[in-house]
């Protein structure tokens, strides 16, 4: 995948495995420090607004097919958590 603000490499024979690349200056929203693939973000968002962690970016449907919010943990790294959507 190749956004021109994020490019995106996945391994042929484990498509699962995956990094990406970001031009943190292209974009307004913060940036994520990594990005971690859930089943079932919704919940995880619940989970995170109900222990009161630092939501640094709505869950938010993205025009290229995932589901996802940005998270600070305690030590300031911005986590991206997603799902795609079905």
């Amino acid at each position: 995948m190749d956004m021109e603000w994020i490019v995106t490499f996945s391994s042929r024979s484990n498509p699962t495995a995956q990094v990406s690349l970001v031009a943190a200056a292209t974009r307004a929203e913060p940036h994520a420090d990594i990005s971690v693939e859930v089943s079932d973000v919704d919940a995880c968002h619940d989970a995170a607004v109900r222990q009161a962690f630092a939501i640094v970016y709505p869950l938010t449907d993205e025009p290229w097919g995932v589901r996802r919010f940005f998270v600070r943990d305690p030590d300031g790294t911005i986590v991206n958590v997603l799902s795609h959507k079905k």
